[in-house]
């Protein structure tokens, strides 16, 4: 008997979300977004049912929080075939980039047509593959990251706390550009030590990592964001010119979620402005609007 997926909540209004309380600045960009719309094939172990979450949806929050740029991260609803992300390509243009996921026998032709687009990054499924020996792993990666260096593309890593932990040795000398997202996934409730934490720091600080300030909720779990603050703030310590900062719109499942607040945090974790500068529009413009 197939079990019952979860159904995501519908999605909150634009105009209910919390305005900023730090002025936005010209060009800052959302780089971590999915949306959802009819009449597109999921992947037959999709882990939920179809979300509220469509681009004119997303778009109107984007004015609501004075969001200019976008970047539109393929979810695993979706798996490999990322048609849905090359037709909201085309449809916002230039101010909107793209992170697919690929097969690895993908064609070049495909990827060069991606890149056309405005795709600039491929998204690693760990989670989809955290039972694989260290070794294997870092085999895949490499294997990745050679599709993505002809283009000048860098790697996003969607990735249990645990293979983060287990892979900082390897990542800490990977010379390609590769970005972390939700924060390392440090949970607690995975094992998560405050050492492996610093660990990730000490990676951020040396190489050629960048780490995506998004899903603070995916690690608090059932304590308030505030409990987040610590990490966010020791990331921008750290390294604030290699951090940027993601939505995780609609973030599934719970479509009830204030964006807003999320944006907000960043004036807790980075209260200095020339540090969310950095965040906002600096490095999402290093990664993915250099060309």
């Amino acid at each position: 008997m197939t079990a019952e997926l979860p159904e995501p909540s519908p999605m909150r209004a634009a105009e209910s979300n919390t305005l900023p309380r730090f002025q936005v600045p010209p060009d800052s960009c959302d780089t971590h977004f999915h949306v959802f719309e009819p009449g597109y094939a999921h992947v037959r172990d999709r882990l939920y049912s179809f979300p509220d979450g469509t681009l004119q949806q997303y778009l109107r929050l984007t004015e609501r929080l004075g969001i200019e740029r976008m970047v539109l991260v393929q979810p695993t609803y979706y798996g490999t075939d990322n048609s849905l992300l090359v037709d909201v390509l085309k449809k916002v243009g230039s101010r909107c980039r793209g992170v697919v996921r690929i097969e690895e026998d993908t064609p070049d032709t495909e990827l060069d047509f991606y890149h056309q687009l405005g795709v600039r990054a491929i998204r690693l499924d760990l989670f989809a593959r955290a039972d694989w020996p260290i070794a294997d792993l870092i085999a895949y990666v490499r294997r990745m990251a050679d599709r993505a260096r002809p283009r000048g593309w860098h790697l996003q890593f969607y990735t249990p706390g645990t293979v983060v932990r287990d892979l900082l040795p390897f990542l800490g000398d990977l010379e390609d550009t590769f970005v972390i997202d939700h924060m390392g996934y440090m949970k607690e409730s995975d094992g998560l030590t405050e050492e492996d934490f610093n660990r990730l720091v000490r990676v951020l600080d040396g190489g050629s990592c960048y780490i995506k300030l998004s899903g603070p909720y995916r690690i608090a779990k059932d304590k308030p964001l505030s409990s987040v603050e610590p990490l966010g703030r020791a990331l921008v310590a750290a390294r604030p010119d290699r951090l940027v900062w993601g939505s995780d719109w609609p973030h599934l499942i719970d479509g009830q979620r204030d964006t807003g607040e999320l944006l907000n945090l960043l004036a807790d974790w980075a209260p200095d402005e020339a540090d969310r500068h950095r965040i906002l529009v600096d490095s999402p413009a290093r990664l993915f609007y250099t060309d």
